[in-house]
């Protein structure tokens, strides 16, 4: 009586992620290392795409404030003072003043400690 193996190693096989035909070695299941890491990808979602933080809005341009350093003038989100037409430096975030409707930064409604 002649009994079947069990296995038959020199018969190709698809590869489940690809679908290319391939020998396996041992107990190789893909066809090569690419396709085992995409094997291994879809057994193992990752759900840190869902915890990213939203895009925001606006750039963060419109909530700075700039100087020109000629006259003085300070300016919310526009790096070219119109007066000079020259370009400001950045004092920092910021937005307008709820009083006076002036750009105001945060550094200058801080108090520094040890100055």
């Amino acid at each position: 009586m002649v009994t079947a193996p069990s296995r038959n190693d020199g018969v190709t096989m698809p590869c489940p992620v690809c679908g290319r035909r391939f020998l396996p070695h041992g107990r190789q299941r893909v066809c090569s290392a690419a396709c085992r890491q995409a094997a291994w990808r879809r057994r193992h979602p990752t759900t840190s795409a869902a915890a990213l933080p939203p895009v925001p809005t606006q750039s963060g341009r419109a909530a700075t404030v700039y100087e020109c350093a000629s006259c003085g003038t300070r300016l919310l989100g526009a790096q070219r003072c119109p007066e000079c037409h020259q370009f400001c430096r950045r004092v920092g975030p910021g937005g307008p003043c709820p009083h006076c409707d002036e750009p105001v930064a945060v550094v200058d409604l801080v108090a520094h400690e040890g100055r």
